[in-house]
């Protein structure tokens, strides 16, 4: 049988085949670690040793109530030293699992490591339905070491649940963190959570969290969810019920591997010779011992009061201003009656009466201008007319030339020929004010051909009619830029801060972080997505009073502009001449400093701070300009100049402050430039701008210096000026060496001082010249002055309380906050917002009306100063 004999030959050769293959290797057996489970027991310390062929395994079980909450924290401390091979620590729960090795690696700055050999943690407790349920965990202890001693406690938390209103004290570390739960009570919407300790470091993190697993309770891990601040002293978060769908969340307390987050020293960092830039450093005991509380919010009917008190404080002043503007109505009528009847033919003589100087303001023949020498005859006779004669020609554009003379009884005619006075002839005198632009210098109505300037303005002794002889439509023109340049400032310069506060404000609402913003944590009361909505309402006022200044300057522009069509001759010739467009511009720069403080205080921080100052600048720039040009309406600046210098003044308060702090080149820089600026503009004010910056300042300096002080000593022309000048640079050269010597940390407060301080120079200077001078402040505006000194001394002491400060850290920014003072809803420093509207509203009324007792006085009466 052949083919049985091939088949058994196959079978023969396969099985050599398999005898010839290598045999299998051998696989190892698998390692089997010995398990050990222990039924462990709460409040017990059970001390064990692990090593790698050894798991220790403790079953703990506890009883859970569906409307009790218990806290479970579990502490262990490994007493042997191997860092390299650490012990392993697994927490099993229903629904979460907690994993954590010892000796604890945490990672401060520039990746520093250090170690923690005692380690506790609260268990996040996961909610039940049953009535009454038995929960089980387990602790799993495992090491690659050879031989790891340990010891571990688990224990019950008590307080774990805090109460409102109820103190609570206790102890945290970095590697022992603590976390408590609250529960809104019914009726309450919001809350405040207020952390406090008596010690500023170590430094720590408060966090607020959903009642999720795991918690995040580390050093590592805190900022992953909820919010959060770092503290050193104190710490407050408002919490709204809102936000927790469950009503309750979880107070977090961390303590940070370091101060340096907190504004303190960073730690030395210890290296030995041998030993390794990776290896951690031990921190021993870094325990801080704080208190919490948990306090209700104010509720929704406290924000609707104190927005009704608020829009009531600021509306008065409407009220009040329409109950003045109504006396002052009936109190002209009754003037204009008087004069009619006085100006009607005297039955007897039939000629018209004359009434004394007093009832239209006191006389001014009586009294000299007076330099601060003696005798005041020959500067009476230097001022009688500004051009050496009693008659003096003034022409307008388009108008008819008339002529006045002085009078020289100690009466004055009350009625006035009108036809020689004519406004303007309207058929004969081209429409300037129909002109797109109109430029000063083309139409400037002092001919050189007749009055030289330097002559002019170069007298001993000026009156304002030497000052104000310009065409008027001309300089109304150009003081409107003023407004209309700001209005344009103001609609760029917004737009973008709105953009940028609102993404501040997302950030801070996605992130969690309120570190980013510097609030007054203790009275920062939400609203929507705003984080201290009672920051932002307290700045209505600078709306609502610049607002209402606008409105009085409307109306009195619209008085004047009515009596230039009746050809008032006291709206033509008498008193300061009135151009409106600084007005504006000063009532747009309040608003405008109301709107963007509001911005500001959206989110306060080191990088939007010009904000809230940028406008404080314009305003006070724009006063000294006003207050300049009263008696200066030919020679003050230009919008584009002023403007320029504002823009350069902000400028350097930017600069000042991210460059300027501890920085000797900057402040040597500046206080030149101050120095510098001082006196250039000492001698454009001197000269009346009758003076050259060329390459031959040099030599005519040197002229006057030989002239006046080597060859003959005589003193300054112009005294009055002088004085003021002196005790300008005296002031402005102190302020630049205080800077230099001291260099003050808040650089933009230090140059807002410096212009308040000049236009509080000048101001002084202005009351005691035009008493000096022999006018007078009627009651309203005395009233104002009186009124806004006493206001801003309030404003001021609530400023200075200073609730908050960007200069230092969040956490030490904190240490300055304060309960709210006012309705449980506003701080000091919405009092200060309050009242520095109100005193702002009330210095721009003493600059309207300051000068209303010269509307009846003829402008070559009215002297400059």
């Amino acid at each position: 049988m052949p083919g049985s004999g091939a088949a058994a030959l196959a079978w023969a050769l396969l099985a050599g085949a398999l005898l010839l293959l290598p045999p299998p290797p051998v696989l190892p057996q698998p390692h089997r670690r010995n398990v050990s489970e222990t039924e462990a027991q709460f409040n017990t310390t059970y001390t064990d040793w692990v090593d790698a062929d050894l798991l220790h395994i403790y079953a703990f079980n506890h009883s859970v109530r569906r409307n009790t909450t218990e806290g479970v924290r579990v502490s262990v401390n490994v007493l042997s030293d191997h860092k390299d091979l650490p012990v392993l620590f697994v927490v099993r729960q229903k629904e979460a699992v907690v994993s954590f090795q010892v000796p604890l690696i945490l990672r401060g700055l520039y990746q520093r490591k250090y170690a923690y050999q005692e380690v506790s943690r609260t268990l996040c407790q996961p909610q039940t339905k049953a009535e009454v349920e038995t929960q089980h965990f387990y602790v799993d202890v495992s090491t690659l070491s050879l031989n790891a001693s340990y010891q571990l406690r688990v224990t019950r938390v008590e307080n774990f649940v805090l109460r409102t209103n109820k103190r609570f004290s206790f102890n945290a570390t970095a590697a022992q963190p603590q976390y408590f739960k609250y529960e809104f009570p019914e009726g309450v919407d919001s809350v405040i959570v207020k952390v406090t300790s008596a010690m500023a470091f170590p430094c720590s993190v408060i966090s607020i969290q959903d009642i999720l697993c795991p918690v995040y309770d580390l050093d590592n891990n805190v900022a992953f969810i909820g919010m959060y601040q770092t503290m050193t002293k104190k710490a407050a978060i408002t919490v709204q019920k809102k936000d927790f769908p469950s009503h309750s969340f979880y107070v977090v307390v961390v303590v940070k591997t370091e101060d340096e987050a907190c504004g303190g020293p960073l730690p030395y960092y210890p290296l030995s010779k041998n030993a390794s830039p990776d290896e951690p450093v031990d921190q021993h005991n870094r325990q801080k011992m704080l208190e919490v509380m948990v306090s209700p919010a104010i509720t929704s009917e406290a924000y609707v009061s104190s927005v009704l008190f608020c829009l009531s404080i600021f509306l008065s002043f409407y009220v009040l201003t329409l109950l003045i503007a109504c006396w002052e109505s009936c109190r002209q009528h009754k003037r204009k009656g008087l004069l009619s009847a006085m100006d009607s033919p005297s039955l007897d003589t039939g000629h018209s009466r004359s009434i004394p100087d007093s009832f239209l303001g006191r006389g001014y023949d009586s009294y000299g201008y007076g330099s601060f020498g003696n005798g005041s005859s020959s500067s009476t006779e230097g001022v009688t007319d500004s051009l050496g004669s009693t008659e003096v020609s003034y022409s307008y554009v388009g108008q008819e030339q008339f002529k006045r003379r002085t009078p020289s009884a100690p009466t004055r005619p009350l009625s006035i020929p009108m036809g020689e006075r004519s406004l303007e002839n309207v058929a004969g005198r081209p429409r300037l004010d129909s002109l797109s632009s109109v430029e000063e210098d083309d139409y400037d109505t002092l001919a050189d051909i007749d009055y030289d300037k330097n002559v002019i303005r170069t007298k001993k002794y000026l009156c304002v009619a030497d000052l104000a002889r310009k065409d008027k439509r001309v300089l109304r023109k150009k003081y409107q830029i003023y407004f209309w340049n700001i209005a344009t400032i103001a609609v760029f310069y917004a737009l973008p801060v709105i953009q940028l506060v609102i993404t501040y404000q997302t950030v801070v609402n996605v992130t969690g972080n309120q570190d980013i913003c510097y609030y007054n944590f203790l009275c920062a009361h939400p609203l929507g997505n705003l984080s201290a909505f009672n920051n932002i309402l307290s700045n209505l006022g600078y709306i609502l009073l610049g607002l209402l200044f606008l409105l009085i300057i409307l109306q009195r522009e619209i008085n004047y502009n009515r009596a230039l069509m009746r050809n008032d001759t006291h709206a033509l010739e008498c008193g300061i001449p009135k151009h409106f467009g600084l007005f504006y511009a000063m009532g747009t720069a309040l608003m405008m400093e109301g709107l963007l403080s509001a911005c500001y205080h959206v989110c306060p921080n080191y990088t939007n701070f010009q904000f809230d100052t940028s406008f404080m600048y314009m305003i006070a720039g724009l006063c000294m300009l006003k207050l300049y040009q009263k008696r200066h309406p030919d020679i003050n600046a230009s919008a584009y100049s002023a403007y320029a210098c504002l823009a350069l003044v902000i400028f350097f308060s930017v600069v000042g402050v991210v460059f300027g702090k501890g920085n000797t080149a900057f402040w040597i820089v500046f206080s030149v430039i101050h120095i510098l600026a001082t006196l250039l503009l000492s001698t454009q004010l001197y000269y009346m701008g009758r003076w050259k910056l060329d390459s031959g300042i040099l030599r005519r300096i040197l002229h006057v210096l030989y002239t006046d002080c080597v060859r003959q000593c005589s003193g300054p022309m112009y005294v009055d000026r002088m004085v003021l000048l002196v005790m300008g640079n005296i002031i402005n050269w102190s302020l630049a060496a205080y800077g230099l010597i001291v260099r003050p940390n808040d650089f933009a407060s230090y140059l807002l001082a410096i212009g308040i301080c000049n236009l509080l120079l000048y101001f002084a200077f202005y009351i005691i010249m035009k008493l000096r001078s022999g006018e007078r402040i009627k009651l309203i505006p005395l009233l104002c002055i009186i009124s806004t000194s006493v206001v801003w001394g309030f404003a001021l002491f609530f400023f200075f309380q200073g609730l908050s400060t960007w200069q230092k850290t969040p956490a030490e920014s904190r240490e300055h906050n304060r309960d709210c003072i006012l309705l449980d809803f506003f701080d000091d420093h919405d009092i200060w917002h309050f009242l520095s509207s109100i005193a702002m509203f009330g210095s721009f009324l003493v600059l309207l009306t300051l000068d209303d007792d010269l509307d009846c006085i003829q402008r070559d009466k009215i002297y400059v100063f």
